[in-house]
């Protein structure tokens, strides 16, 4: 099996994440790279079984890099007809969203837009998307905001028993669709 995981990190949050899932799928021997969403643009999708893409929260929404990156190959995927009315699946493509947040207002409810924006790109490429997850990060930058937010004391996040139970979806993961 092949992987690729792209995403965007502005604090470092997503990309622990990100390293985490990359490490646990070496680690249980898939053929896994990871690459920022500024160094995965000419990435083929199509030449992995599992793509994973992951970005924070800004607003409710994915930051402008990934918002920018998933229109551009949107239209580069279009342009070349893989983009198929119905969005029918392409057998063997697998495909997982993640998020990090920090949520102060409302919590993981600032965060399921961007899994859904993240989810509907795969989609319409026809990956069968088998994962949504959503991962609590600090919100660097202001104490108050990751202390008295909804979440309470949300320093350090994700923390190694976030980082640990993230390895343990990854492997349920691939139990799941290794058959």
């Amino acid at each position: 099996m092949k992987a690729l995981i792209i995403y965007w990190s502005g604090t470092g949050n997503t990309k622990k994440v990100a390293e985490t899932i990359n490490n646990t799928l070496k680690s249980s021997g898939v053929a896994s790279e990871l690459r920022p969403v500024a160094e995965a643009q000419d990435e083929n999708l199509y030449d992995y079984d599992l793509v994973l893409m992951g970005a924070p929260s800004f607003t409710w929404q994915p930051p402008t890099p990934v918002q920018e990156y998933i229109k551009d190959k949107m239209k580069y995927y279009r342009d070349r007809g893989a983009i198929k009315l119905s969005s029918p699946r392409v057998p063997g493509k697998y495909g997982v969203v993640f998020a990090t947040y920090s949520g102060p207002h409302t919590g993981i409810n600032e965060a399921i837009p961007v899994g859904k924006y993240l989810g509907q790109y795969l989609e319409h490429l026809g990956f069968d998307l088998v994962g949504e997850w959503y991962f609590v990060g600090e919100f660097h930058g202001s104490e108050e905001n990751s202390t008295k937010g909804r979440l309470g004391d949300i320093r350090g996040r994700p923390n190694q028993q976030d980082l640990d139970n993230i390895a343990a979806d990854v492997k349920k993961l691939l139990k799941s669709i290794s058959g």
